[in-house]
């Protein structure tokens, strides 16, 4: 079926626009056409896949004293993706994430990291992200560059996507796959400046935080979108 349309499309612009000014079109001009037609049928085709949150999870890990790394999660979120599974490469997403939800397993530092230290989420209680360019780099594998907001700052992040995995069919309805994403930020380009100086050398939270996602998504509807 997509070949067709694309087919149908292509002889389409061909019986209307094959002269321009006299003459014939070029085959740069041709192969051009052919692709946006191309691009303009998978979005015909794509489909808004949600995240599944009680498969999903939203990582991110940090340095402390310079010496272990400090593993936290977000516990509350949402997301969504639109792509057609079978052209996933034309894929945009976005997320949101509850910053109160912090949960590093240490009452005492979830709550400073809430402060106007870090967070702040007395004045910013959300972060987000939503994908700018996505780029295939081999087969299962992008590279994802997106707007992320957080503390009241926006600032462009490249990540890195593997995925999906096979699209399997639940029993009680719907279909599911899966991705990953990772990639890291340093945490003062968002005003998350708070530190402190150890006596020893060094300082007490490291700069860079690795973000890990492991995500289950599940198809919306299995109707082409309009």
């Amino acid at each position: 079926m997509y070949a067709y349309l694309v087919w149908r499309q292509w002889n389409r612009m061909i019986g209307t626009s094959k002269f321009k000014n006299g003459k014939e079109m070029n085959g740069r001009m041709s192969l051009t056409a052919l692709v946006l037609i191309a691009l303009s049928v998978s979005q015909l085709f794509a489909a808004t896949w949600t995240i599944d949150p009680s498969h999903t999870n939203v990582q991110f890990s940090v340095k402390h004293m310079m010496v272990s790394t400090v593993h936290g999660t977000f516990n509350t979120f949402t997301g969504s993706a639109d792509f057609d599974e079978k052209a996933p490469a034309n894929l945009s997403f976005e997320g949101s994430v509850d910053a109160t939800s912090i949960n590093t397993n240490n009452d005492r530092r979830d709550t400073h990291l809430k402060s106007a230290d870090f967070f702040d989420v007395a004045n910013h209680p959300t972060i987000t992200f939503k994908s700018t360019e996505v780029q295939m780099t081999s087969p299962g594998k992008y590279t994802v560059t997106g707007d992320l907001t957080m503390r009241g700052v926006t600032k462009p992040v490249t990540m890195t996507l593997e995925g999906f995995t096979e699209f399997m069919n639940n029993p009680k309805g719907g279909t599911r796959t899966g991705a990953s994403l990772a990639g890291k930020i340093n945490r003062h380009d968002f005003g998350l400046d708070w530190n402190k100086t150890l006596e020893a050398g060094g300082v007490l939270v490291g700069d860079s935080v690795q973000i890990n996602l492991d995500v289950e998504l599940v198809k919306a509807t299995d109707q082409p979108a309009k």
